[in-house]
Formats: structure tokens, C-alpha cells, sequence
């Protein structure tokens, strides 16, 4: 039997005993809170690339394949996952990623992790094997269902595989630094968004602003000469930065907070890591002030992660609609994030 057909032998064997499951990979994601269930359902054997056609940028992988195995496969052929996902030392697997719904620090250049996902096979809460999407770019009508599973922790169902963009890696790739405050960072990432610069990456952290340009060999040298500030500094912060193995998440005693802002926001606390051109930020401890159109999430370890804002009756209502039609009898992750009711609301 196919391991695809065991997981969904299983979901259908714990609906009819009426228990539930959580569904984890390699368990990279600790940060996401704990999973509950009165068993576990794990991915990892579900593990391999499916198809890979480099000359249609589209690679379609089974849930269990680590991120390690995955970017090792495409930089054989100078490509790479556009979201650039937290691997957490290789382990993390292409499951979570789209479960958690994580990107990495090129995000808002690249896209999310859902701008790069174009199909997915799941097994519903009823046992049902569907598939949503396909492998290849093109206009649809109706809904995408399968950017539904992005964000969703499992909720809604378990991820067997998906089908998801790549893109080339770039010629060439340099990070400055620049010594500043976070009023003068803020300022700096502001005034670049206004210019045609192949930014990749901004992180400001103690008093200081790195920038990752990447691009063509000698667009990424017009840039550096057309910005005329900072010095070269060390590349492997975008990693650390992205896995969470930067010191600064090691440092964090007890709740550590991730502030989602929109767009062009002021978020200028020395004490905190600012990334994403200031559209993300963490801080240690809970969240004091939010700004208009912001939302904060506190992460604490062994509990669910409370947001700021809580979502809005008719968000709370169209999530529970979506957790009935997907997992009507809540096997899946009971009490996860927005999808904690398990009756249609």
C-alpha cells in the first residue's frame, strides 16, 4: 500500500471511531504552538519529487519531502523556491511550509507562499483524496481551494503533495550594511521602495540595516554604486534570519510577538528585528500598541498563539463554514488557530 493510501485509510479509520489527529512532519514548527489530537498522523514517509519540468519552472513533491532534499533538487538546475521557506537546518518539510504558510525574508519581492502554489492532493476530515489546482499557470474561474490550505496548520486537511512555482537563482547577490537607528532604517526602506532596486531583503537588528540585492551581475553592481552606502556584510544573516536561528529568537525569555503591518508603516523600536521593508517585525513580549491596519501574533511556547486583533464575526463565521465543509466531525488539529469550531456556524 502507497503511503498516500495509508494516511487516507487512517483518516477515514479515526472518523469512524470519532477520535481525532494531529498531523505534523518533522515537528520543525514549535513555535506555532502545540497540535492537539488523540493521535498523531505523520507525513514523513510521504516523501519524493513527483515530477520536475525545470523548462516550466514547476516542481510537484510529496508533503513529507524535507526542504533540504528540495532545494538541493532545483539548485542542480539553478532554481529555487521564490518564498524561500524556513528549512529549520534541512528538516522542515514541503507539507509545513504550506501549512504554516511561513516565507521567507524575500517575501514581499518573491511572493508568499501562496502566490507560488498552484495545486495541491489533501485527504478531507470524510476520507475523501481531492485535488485542487493543477501544475501549470493559468486563469480559472470560481475559487482556489487550494490556497485555502496555506496558513491552515492542517485544519482543514492533510496535505499529501503539491504543485509549486519555482524561479531562476539570480547571477548575483550582495548584502550591505548600513549603521543606523530604526527611525533612519524606516526611512531608508521607505525611500527605496520608491526606486527600481532588485532588493531581496531588508532586516534592521541592533542599530543596524542590511540589505540583500540579487539580481543580474551588473544590475546588482548599478545598484550598490547608485546607493553609495553601506559595506559589505555577512550573507549567512538572511538564513539565521529566516530559520529562526538567529540569536535574537534564541534570546527571547518566555513570548516572543510577530507585528504583520501594512505597507509603508512606522515601526521603528530599536529593540525589535524589522524585516520585510518594515511590513514584519518581532519583538519580545506581548504586543502593547497596534497601528491602523496591523495585527500582531504572540507566540509562547506550549500554547496557542493568541492574535491582535481577534478575527471579525464574519471572518469567525466564513472559517468555521470552511472547517464543517472540509472536516465536518473535527478530526484534524482540533482547537487550531481560527478553525476551532467544528459545527457550521
Amino acid at each position: 500500500m502507497h503511503e498516500a493510501d495509508r494516511l487516507q485509510s487512517a483518516v477515514a479509520a479515526c472518523r469512524r471511531m470519532s477520535s481525532s489527529v494531529a498531523i505534523v512532519g518533522h515537528g520543525s514548527k514549535a513555535l506555532l504552538g502545540p497540535l492537539a489530537g488523540e493521535d498523531t498522523l505523520s507525513t514523513q514517509s510521504l516523501s519524493g519529487i513527483i515530477d520536475y519540468r525545470p523548462e516550466e519552472l514547476v516542481v510537484t513533491a510529496w508533503a513529507g519531502t524535507s526542504l533540504g532534499e528540495l532545494t538541493d533538487v532545483l539548485a542542480e538546475k539553478g532554481q529555487m523556491l521564490p518564498f524561500d521557506p524556513p528549512r529549520f537546518d534541512g528538516v522542515g518539510t514541503l507539507g509545513g511550509a504550506l501549512a504554516s504558510g511561513l516565507s521567507g525574508p524575500a517575501r514581499p519581492w518573491r511572493g508568499s507562499v501562496r502566490d507560488a502554489v498552484l495545486g495541491v492532493e489533501i485527504v478531507n476530515g470524510r476520507g475523501e483524496r481531492l485535488r485542487f489546482g493543477g501544475s501549470v499557470m493559468k486563469n480559472v474561474a470560481g475559487y482556489d481551494v487550494s490556497r485555502l490550505m496555506i496558513g491552515a496548520r492542517g485544519a482543514l486537511g492533510v496535505i499529501l503533495s503539491a504543485s509549486v512555482r519555482v524561479l531562476p537563482v539570480p547571477a548575483a547577490e550582495e548584502t550591505l550594511a548600513v549603521p543606523c537607528d530604526a527611525g533612519e532604517a524606516g526611512r531608508l526602506v521607505r525611500d527605496w521602495a520608491r526606486q527600481p532596486l532588485p532588493i531581496t531583503g531588508t532586516c534592521f537588528l541592533g542599530n543596524t540595516l542590511h540589505l540583500r540585492l540579487s539580481g543580474s551581475a551588473p544590475g546588482v553592481s548599478s545598484a550598490r554604486s547608485a546607493l553609495d552606502l553601506g559595506k559589505p556584510a555577512d550573507p549567512a544573516l538572511w538564513a539565521a534570519v529566516r530559520d529562526h536561528a538567529h540569536p535574537f529568537f534564541a534570546d527571547a525569555a518566555g513570548a516572543l510577538t510577530r507585528w504583520s503591518l501594512p505597507r509603508g508603516s512606522r515601526f521603528e523600536s530599536g529593540d525589535a528585528l524589522i524585516e520585510w521593508g518594515g511590513c514584519q517585525a518581532w519583538s519580545h513580549g506581548g504586543p502593547v500598541e497596534l497601528g491602523e491596519g496591523g495585527f500582531a501574533t504572540t507566540f509562547s511556547r506550549g500554547r496557542q498563539p493568541a492574535t491582535r486583533p481577534a478575527a471579525d464575526p464574519a471572518t469567525a463565521k466564513v472559517t468555521a463554514r470552511l472547517k464543517h465543509a472540509f472536516d465536518p466531525d473535527g478530526v484534524f488539529n482540533p482547537g487550531v488557530g481560527g478553525f476551532q469550531g467544528s459545527t457550521e456556524g
